[in-house]
């Protein structure tokens, strides 16, 4: 059974920073791009940044590159998402994905697992 679970989320003041983590288990980790998405109150969910399987290969959305960095250790099944210059429109509930496939991209149906999500609140 795969699970993906997330942990690091938490209420932070605008410029202030967050690191999010994401462990998996029941998947074999190092053959899976991984991704992070966001959804705020009242709004689609969007991609945030994704991280192929060996790592060579990383993609930001616009509204967070300069600011967040993706990364991975497949050796401990982990993603990790390191977040800075936090702003208030940064606010939602962020969620990690994994894609078995081998398209590299941004649309929610190409992962096929995803964790609970965890709550980031940015204050101005």
């Amino acid at each position: 059974q795969v699970q993906l679970v997330e942990s690091g989320g938490g209420s932070v003041q605008a410029g202030g920073s967050l690191r999010l983590s994401c462990a998996a288990s029941g998947v074999t980790f190092s053959t899976y791009t991984l991704g992070w998405f966001r959804q705020a109150p009242g709004k689609e969910r969007e991609f945030v940044a994704a991280i192929r399987r060996a790592g060579s290969g990383l993609d930001y959305a616009d509204s967070v590159k300069g600011r967040f960095t993706i990364s991975r250790d497949n050796a401990k099944n982990t993603v990790y998402l390191q977040m800075n210059s936090l702003k208030p429109e940064d606010t939602a509930v962020y969620y990690c994905a994994a894609d078995p496939g081998v398209v590299f991209g941004r649309t929610p149906p190409l992962y096929d697992y995803w964790g609970q999500g965890t709550q980031v609140t940015v204050s101005s």
